[in-house]
């Protein structure tokens, strides 16, 4: 008996945290075809590294 796994995604998923890595998850989710919930708990999305001024390794201005 041959048994037969369904391969598409079913449902859909929340991710809580708006920073780069919830919104990394997110995308991937949602490009694996989940439909996905982003929640933030403050107005913007980018978490801590909206607070930065400098990123490493190049120091480039992050605003």
């Amino acid at each position: 008996m041959e048994h037969k796994q369904n391969k598409d995604p079913i449902g859909s998923v929340m991710v809580v945290g708006g920073g780069i890595v919830g919104m990394q998850s997110a995308l991937d989710l949602a490009n694996s075809g989940y439909y996905v919930y982003l929640v933030e708990k403050s107005s913007a999305v980018g978490g801590l590294m909206s607070q930065l001024d400098k990123t490493f390794p190049t120091n480039d201005c992050a605003m």
